[in-house]
């Protein structure tokens, strides 16, 4: 079990979610990433499916788009870790 989980809802944010997802895997091992994206339309899925396959803490999640709040409920419910922190895609 990871110690956190980080849950990132995401939509057309393919500018800033390499930054993200770097900054959230400062924590090492100990760190699991649950992205969501929420439907985008732009280069977003690439860039985190890119970073899921090449790290074993990242869980890539697509789901058509039903808005922040559903996306946040998507991460939770995949989330493994004993505590768990929801960023936005544009945070570092």
């Amino acid at each position: 079990m990871k110690l956190l989980s980080f849950a990132i809802p995401c939509y057309n944010s393919a500018d800033y979610m390499e930054k993200c997802i770097k900054s959230v895997l400062i924590g090492g091992e100990d760190v699991e990433v649950i992205i969501v994206d929420d439907g985008s339309a732009d280069n977003t899925a690439n860039i985190c499916k890119d970073y899921a396959y090449s790290n074993n803490n990242i869980i890539y999640i697509y789901q058509s788009n039903k808005g922040t709040f559903s996306a946040r409920l998507t991460g939770l419910k995949y989330s493994k870790g004993e505590y768990i922190s929801f960023i936005d895609a544009d945070d570092i």
